[in-house]
């Protein structure tokens, strides 16, 4: 969580450097090379995100449609954990009651997509 004024790519970078991994997907908002490149030397990840249309440099059509389709994914996951497990609902008093109530949640949505319970 982080005040309105916090600018997404900070949010984004601390999130990243706390979860280590070598590669992260981003929306378009997060087009930087300046800060793509930053992120491979300081902290060695690489940040994948689809291409604008007036961009110079584009990737290939079939990157473009692996990126989409990643995209179309993790979209559908946010969608399906704010509608039928209201996850922007949660209420809590403290930032360890909210992280009990998100994790809740992920388990209850793992189960389900596992096929371990019923919805």
């Amino acid at each position: 969580m982080t005040e309105a004024s916090c600018h997404d790519r900070i949010a984004a970078e601390s999130v990243m450097t706390q979860i280590p991994h070598p590669y992260h997907l981003g929306d378009k908002g997060f087009i930087s090379r300046e800060w793509q490149k930053k992120l491979y030397e300081e902290y060695q990840m690489a940040l994948w995100t689809p291409s604008r249309k007036n961009q110079k440099h584009r990737p290939s059509g079939a990157w473009e449609k692996w990126i989409q389709q990643k995209r179309k994914v993790i979209e559908t996951v946010f969608s399906i954990l704010v509608e039928q497990y209201r996850i922007t609902e949660i209420r809590a008093n403290s930032v360890i009651g909210f992280e009990v109530a998100l994790d809740g949640i992920w388990l209850a949505y793992s189960l389900v997509t596992l096929g371990l319970v019923e919805f």
